[in-house]
């Protein structure tokens, strides 16, 4: 059996396959020593006590605390991913403008709030809106951390959209030049759908990012998951558990956001390649010379006699 190198990593031959297996035999238990002393420590500190974790049994935990929370993170959390995606499609094209001044603008814009901690972009959007009483008070957590999570996420699709229509071959764009597509036309037409494409995979993981630094919204008194579970803890004093079950609930959240959106990509992907299979070629009559089997002569010699009995 061959086996085929690549080049970053060659295949391991039957001394490094056993050390392979003993690495991971170690690693395993090393790992399962680990997960048994943080168990045992717990139940000796009471944190594994069934006291400890009935309160979430009760209809009466979510309905107060954590679904009203869930509920808070993920209303910002999809309002701020729609919003960046609408800002990083226009901050990204943009950036590629033919227009200097615009240009160069976009670019300031995306440097500046990339380089901001989205904790800080949240604290002065608070105040900022409070100051000038730009959205109502009921509000104002919400807008705060809606508003910030655009502006950085925004950012980062930006980039991330820029990079991704560079990349591209420099061949598109001349191919659209030499139809007759103007600078919009070329990105919005050939440019801006590849690009997508090959964005996909970091624009889920920006997605992902959006929804757990909603959970950053605690610091501004935004009601979020994390919130409404410290809340929980503090009256039921399970502040372990109640964070045990908070990180459950934000890994389903991650989870279920990352399947839903690589479905989504693997349909974008199905559909183009359908679209790129080639289409149904009309049938052209024949250019050429007719041969004998559509010819509408009789290219017999004459005389001739078919013999269809040897005996004849």
């Amino acid at each position: 059996m061959t086996v085929r190198a690549t080049v970053l990593y060659d295949a391991p031959g039957p001394v490094g396959r056993r050390t392979n297996t003993l690495l991971s035999l170690v690693a395993l238990i090393v790992l399962l020593a680990a997960l048994g002393w943080v168990g045992w420590t717990l139940h000796s500190r009471g944190q594994l006590d069934a006291v400890k974790w009935e309160p979430f049994l009760q209809p009466q935990t979510w309905t107060t605390y954590l679904l009203p929370g869930l509920w808070g993170t993920l209303t910002a959390a999809f309002a701020s991913i729609l919003l960046a995606i609408v800002a990083g499609v226009l901050l990204g094209l943009g950036r590629l403008s033919e227009s200097r001044p615009l240009s160069w603008l976009c670019g300031v814009i995306v440097e500046f709030f990339r380089a901001i901690p989205v904790l800080l972009l949240m604290i002065f959007t608070y105040q900022l809106f409070a100051v000038y009483g730009i959205v109502p008070p009921q509000q104002l957590a919400f807008a705060a951390v809606v508003v910030s999570l655009t502006l950085y996420n925004g950012s980062v699709i930006a980039e991330v959209l820029r990079a991704g229509i560079k990349s591209l071959p420099k061949g598109q764009t001349e191919a659209a030049r030499a139809l007759g597509l103007s600078h919009r036309q070329t990105m919005w037409k050939v440019l801006l759908p590849q690009a997508t494409a090959a964005m996909l995979p970091a624009l889920i993981s920006q997605m992902v990012i959006a929804l757990k630094d909603s959970a950053l919204g605690y610091q501004i008194g935004y009601v979020e998951i994390v919130r409404s579970g410290v809340q929980a803890s503090s009256v039921y004093q399970n502040y372990l558990a109640s964070l045990i079950v908070v990180a459950i609930i934000m890994i389903l959240l991650n989870w279920g956001l990352t399947a839903l959106a690589e479905r989504v990509e693997r349909q974008l992907r199905a559909g183009r390649a359908r679209r790129n299979i080639f289409a149904h070629v009309p049938e052209q009559p024949d250019q050429g010379i007719d041969t004998k089997d559509n010819a509408n002569v009789d290219w017999r010699a004459p005389g001739y006699r078919e013999i269809r009995n040897p005996a004849e």
